[in-house]
């Protein structure tokens, strides 16, 4: 007699996913806060169960302190960058990996003079989704981020305060 298998068929729909920066055309470059992210996998591509994030980080580049109901892992392969987790603070190198809690209080910051950068993966997905949402549209990863005005940069955080909650996130 065959027991059931304790895990789902396999869902022939989905399909495997292989992505190639350097000659894929449907990858999505934005640019938030100064930091340059493209989109590697997206939710829709993995089922919703998370997303792939590449994120290039200048000095002095990063988040403001915020947290989400979600969690997220950043593996830095270049640089270095400082983690402010709960109120103390990790310096994380290229090769090391941060893993944050769901709901934790949070931010990165590059507090070093040479650029950074690092995979950050988003388990569910929906965090591209909200960066999609907020951040500026730019055409490769190596292209610089637009100077914003005063005007442009407040008119961006208010969007992004606006749609926060209805990604699961809160600024701190």
């Amino acid at each position: 007699m065959t027991l059931p298998s304790p895990i789902p068929p396999d869902d022939p729909q989905r399909r495997l996913a292989v992505v190639r920066p350097e000659t894929d055309d449907d990858l999505q470059y934005i640019a938030l806060a100064g930091d340059v992210y493209t989109i590697l996998l997206s939710g829709k591509q993995t089922d919703g169960r998370y997303c792939l994030i590449d994120m290039h980080v200048p000095p002095g580049g990063g988040p403001p302190p915020h947290r989400h109901d979600f969690e997220e892992m950043f593996t830095l392969l270049e640089g270095q960058l400082r983690f402010t987790f709960r109120g103390e603070e990790v310096d994380v190198k290229a090769g090391e990996t941060v893993n944050i809690p769901a709901n934790a209080p949070h931010f990165f910051r590059n507090v070093s003079d040479q650029p950074a950068r690092m995979l950050c993966m988003c388990t569910p997905a929906g965090q591209e989704e909200y960066f999609l949402q907020v951040a500026v549209p730019i055409e490769s990863p190596t292209a610089p981020p637009p100077q914003l005005s005063e005007a442009e940069q407040a008119a961006s955080r208010e969007k992004a305060a606006q749609l926060a909650a209805q990604y699961r996130t809160e600024f701190l």
